[in-house]
């Protein structure tokens, strides 16, 4: 049985406002970007009633060979106290806009146990997470605009992630994410995505992490309905499996390589 865990930051459908961002930004624009986000909360719920990841969590419930927790970022603990942490074999990260809130020492924590053997999967906007970040040492910046027609390629058919999956499906409408993507080199790149206004990106990647393997799928914008789609929930799945612990290394004390090498 694979225990994953799937954390979700769910500030915007709470209508809570990170005010700690009221110092990284000029006055009209901190302005702007509350009322976008108060907007936000009732379309979110008109596309996904049960938060943007109940769908994924709903999928996920139907295989038999995964025990699902969902958890958000306002529980106790940031939603991980150890114990979870510590039997969790795969974590799947969704965020958005509160990223400084999580705790530095659990982003420690959530490293240390991907090197030790835990798969992470970053969704969509966790590219600007710090886990995601920290565990790639890289900004996880790109370009972005609102909605419009993507086209996400099968590039490497023949990778367990890309199981069940055809040349090529369509999202319309879907949030455009493009190159420049500051992620270092994937080991695999299973997936490709074009938009109508010319952009690409490297839509779903895989990295190795000591002990841990770690995916990024660009897709999943909070208002659009990219989790009802029967594809993008079966790279979810797939993704799952495939970054499920093959082997557990127990004796480190730190989350980096040379530990691994000791």
């Amino acid at each position: 049985m694979i225990r994953v865990t799937v954390w979700y930051e769910y500030t915007q459908e709470a209508g809570i406002f990170p005010e700690h961002l009221k110092d990284q930004m000029p006055a009209e624009e901190f302005e702007n970007f509350k009322n976008f986000l108060n907007t936000c909360k009732d379309k979110i719920k008109a596309v996904y009633p049960e938060g943007v990841t109940g769908a994924v969590v709903n999928h996920l419930q139907t295989c038999e060979d995964m025990k699902i927790t969902h958890v958000n970022q306002y529980m106790d603990q940031c939603g991980l106290p150890d114990e979870l942490l510590n039997n969790t074999d795969v974590l799947i990260w969704w965020a958005h806009v509160s990223h400084d809130m999580v705790p530095d020492e659990l982003v420690k924590k959530i490293v240390e146990r991907v090197h030790r053997g835990m798969g992470f999967i970053a969704l969509h906007s966790a590219h600007k997470s710090k886990p995601f970040t920290e565990l790639l040492g890289t900004s996880g910046t790109l370009k972005w605009r609102e909605g419009d027609f993507c086209r996400v390629w099968n590039i490497h058919p023949t990778h367990p992630i890309a199981q069940g999956i055809p040349e090529y499906f369509e999202l319309e409408p879907e949030e455009m994410y493009g190159e420049p993507f500051d992620i270092p080199t994937p080991e695999d790149t299973v997936f490709l995505s074009w938009f109508r206004g010319g952009e690409l990106i490297r839509s779903g990647c895989t990295w190795t992490r000591g002990y841990g393997k770690v995916f990024y799928f660009q897709p999943g914008h909070e208002t659009y309905p990219t989790y009802h789609n029967g594809y993008a929930l079966r790279i979810i799945e797939n993704a799952v499996r495939w970054a499920a612990p093959v082997l557990w290394r127990t004796d480190m004390t730190c989350p980096n390589t040379k530990a691994l090498e000791d």
